[in-house]
């Protein structure tokens, strides 16, 4: 039997969705290290619901200390990688045969942590619930997920709200079939929330977080609120795989791969998530569908298969996509547009979090 002193090592930077995942599986191959310069993994889709509901945050941030059974979790950030090691701010060095950089993107506050502090981030979804609390009017600037499930949430936890929701697309959600985007406006607008289409915000004051003031659009029509959130999309966190030989990016930012998800001339060090251009969507369900084949491909790596002779990564030709409007209601795209019941069950009702607490040795 081997010892663990006799397995590879393998290094993956980021606890988020795939960090944490991959490390957790392969665990009882190598001798894994994962590098998080948080001391919790947040997790983001749930933090919309915290605004209205301040005592979820404390089902939704998941101490690192309990994930691994074996490997070990190193707080720190990273600043350089090669192909044969990472090494941190401070001047540590972790030497690895496998490398994954998964060192996700940034949101607006307050939906993702904006620094390395789980206590910044909790006073900024404090401070954004209890301006909530008080605002009487609410524009909403972007209609992707968040932006759309924000205003589902508003909307059923505080139906005395006047909400506005502006989108730049002629319809919500158009990469997908019409009926999504129909049925989801139907809703939201049944739920009384203004759905703006087509206009874009021409003057947002800041783009970090909510503020108050007002917005105003591309035909002209100014909407006042109390509160404007910006959300208007995820910003990949690419300072680290830059560090890399041969990097190229893409014009979202993003950093192109090879058919089995590597950046560069390293032929032993990968990326996921949403730094990754391979075709994915910046999403959860993007992870679902990555997490596996990576954790795959490197379970045969370990056992010394080339990786050139392994099944490239295939990316979803279109994900699906879950869209919740609060606890109860909401739309989704599971190859066919499906309603309430199938969303409710798959995400409104629990937003994954049971999931995501027992993935961390953590119970209810």
């Amino acid at each position: 039997m081997r010892t663990r002193i006799d397995m590879k090592k393998v290094v993956i930077v980021g606890g988020g969705y795939v960090g944490f995942e991959v490390a957790q599986e392969l665990d009882a191959y190598a001798d894994v290290t994962l590098i998080e310069q948080r001391e919790a993994f947040v997790q983001p889709p749930a933090t919309i619901r915290a605004l209205l509901d301040p005592a979820l945050l404390d089902q939704i941030i998941l101490p690192y200390d309990h994930l691994l059974k074996n490997g070990r979790v190193v707080r720190g950030r990273a600043v350089s990688v090669s192909q044969s090691e990472v090494r941190l701010q401070d001047g540590t060095a972790h030497p690895a045969d496998f490398i994954i950089l998964a060192t996700g993107s940034s949101y607006a506050a307050p939906f993702k942590p904006a620094a390395d502090s789980i206590a910044a981030f909790r006073k900024a979804s404090s401070d954004v619930s209890a301006q909530l609390a008080m605002a009487k009017s609410v524009a909403i600037v972007g209609a992707g997920a968040v932006g759309t499930e924000l205003a589902g949430e508003i909307a059923v936890a505080q139906p005395e709200k006047d909400i506005t929701l502006i989108s730049s697309d002629t319809a919500l959600f158009p990469m997908y079939p019409a009926k999504l985007g129909a049925e989801l406006k139907r809703k939201l607008e049944r739920l009384g929330v203004s759905v703006v289409l087509g206009q874009r915000a021409q003057d947002l004051q800041r783009m970090d977080m909510p503020y108050a003031g007002s917005v105003t659009l591309t035909d002209g029509q100014v909407v006042a609120a109390d509160l404007v959130f910006p959300v208007i999309g995820s910003k990949p966190n690419t300072s680290l795989v830059q560090t890399l030989p041969g990097v190229k990016s893409t014009p979202s930012g993003r950093v192109k791969t090879d058919k089995w998800m590597r950046p560069s001339t390293c032929p032993n060090v990968f990326i996921a998530g949403d730094i990754a251009d391979v075709g994915d969507g910046m999403t959860i369900v993007a992870i679902s569908r990555q997490n596996p084949w990576l954790i795959k491909t490197l379970k045969h790596a370990l056992k010394g298969k080339p990786v050139e002779d392994l099944k490239p990564y295939s990316p979803w030709k279109k994900a699906p996509i879950l869209v919740p409007l609060g606890p109860s209601i909401g739309n989704s795209w599971l190859f066919v547009t499906v309603g309430d019941w199938i969303t409710r069950k798959m995400k409104g009702k629990e937003l994954f979090i049971p999931k995501y607490r027992k993935a961390f040795g953590l119970t209810r």
